[in-house]
């Protein structure tokens, strides 16, 4: 897609664009307090994997639908996908089997990547001077919208049941559509592409930029150690005695991780974004070590606030560092990074699940700080070994 940047950011539009990516991504969420609710209400194995699946959804879209921004007028294309994404919310509200919730969770993990759309807009229409900021702020919108999802989702459900929260991400979505439709600007897409040529593109840009694929690889591992914490945090908050409004209020607690986007950004640009991934590999360890302790509430949310801080930290890091690789083919270089880190995500919560079964809380603890050293490792080793991604993670 091609566009011409404004010299100033009309009123509102960074607003607008923070509010719409955070109503997109909190779908891929909603599931995640209310997962003790939905196994009682549909028996069976399949209702404890609708995390997992959403999440797979998200990365199917991530490669399937977000290269579309870069062929198609963007503003259409993202309100056409909050439109689906409202249908595909509405079919998980009616499922009425574990089997039939799979399908409308997928739906709605692979349209809500709608979020994925907005945030290279956000880069296309900044001021070069302002680029920066507005980008952050658009990931503050995402960030809060991944952590208050859960919030809302878990009081909702304690109140009206798991299906209502479905049914009130309907009109959420359809007013994301609407406020794209007034506050988006028209786009000029790049009408040289065609969708074959930009798949095909992707597996080049995979094969010929080794950053690219060392910081997918570890970006991926901390949020499959995020994803284990957070998919089977409302089976330890259940076992505890609690219901899933408190296991939605962690959703407050985690929004502390929004705070790690200007930090890390500030610390990438003093010393390099190496350090901040470095920071965040190690603290995601002490952050799960923390919530295994047998301390109580006051543990896991001590726990959850030292997780999001890390993991959120290094995210914001590796973008700093892929962004830098290839300014023309951003939209495609997120693509990569985003559908690895929610691939990542995807296994995290199917491992956190098998885990849980096999020694509860402690062995998804555990799991997530196996994943979190395992990255740390392979940062420091690819570091070592390639000259080019030293330079740019330092």
């Amino acid at each position: 897609m091609t566009a011409t940047p404004a010299r100033t950011m009309p009123p509102g539009l960074t607003f607008s664009m923070a509010a719409a990516t955070g109503l997109a991504v909190a779908n891929i969420y909603y599931n995640q307090p209310m997962l003790g609710l939905i196994q009682r209400a549909l028996p069976g194995a399949a209702a404890g994997f609708v995390p997992t699946v959403t999440q797979l959804g998200y990365a199917l879209g991530l490669f399937l639908l977000v290269p579309l921004g870069d062929l198609l007028e963007r503003r259409r294309l993202i309100v056409g996908q909050f439109v689906v994404l409202s249908v595909a919310l509405g079919l998980a509200a009616l499922a009425p089997t574990g089997a039939a919730l799979l399908l409308g969770s997928l739906l709605v993990g692979a349209f809500a990547t709608v979020a994925q759309q907005i945030v290279p807009m956000a880069a296309h229409v900044a001021p070069p001077a302002q680029r920066g900021a507005v980008i952050g702020k658009v990931m503050a919108g995402l960030l809060l919208g991944i952590l208050l999802s859960r919030t809302l989702a878990g009081f909702v459900a304690q109140q009206s049941g798991w299906r209502s929260m479905f049914w009130l991400g309907v009109p959420l979505a359809l007013f994301a559509a609407g406020l794209s439709r007034v506050k988006l600007p028209v786009s000029q897409p790049d009408r040289g592409l065609s969708y074959p040529g930009l798949i095909a593109s992707l597996w080049h840009l995979w094969c010929d930029l080794p950053v690219l694929r060392r910081a997918t690889l570890t970006q991926g591992l901390l949020f499959a150690a995020f994803s284990a914490f957070w998919s089977t945090l409302a089976l330890q908050v259940q076992q505890m005695g609690y219901g899933p409004s408190v296991a939605g209020l962690f959703g407050i607690v985690g929004a502390a991780g929004v705070l790690a986007a200007p930090l890390a950004g500030h610390l990438a640009d003093r010393r390099g974004p190496g350090a901040a991934i470095v920071a965040g590999t190690l603290l995601t360890i002490v952050g799960l070590a923390i919530a295994g302790l047998p301390l109580g509430i006051a543990g896991l949310a001590l726990g959850c606030i030292v997780l999001d801080l890390a993991v959120q930290g290094a995210l914001i890091s590796h973008q700093h560092i892929i962004y830098a690789l290839r300014p023309d083919a951003r939209a495609r270089l997120n693509t990569l990074f985003m559908g690895g880190m929610f691939l990542g995500g995807a296994g995290g919560s199917a491992l956190a699940i098998t885990a849980w079964q096999m020694m509860a809380w402690q062995a998804v603890c555990l799991l997530g700080s196996a994943l979190a050293a395992v990255a740390f490792l392979l940062h420091m080793v690819a570091s070592r070994r390639s000259p080019a991604g030293a330079r740019l993670s330092r």
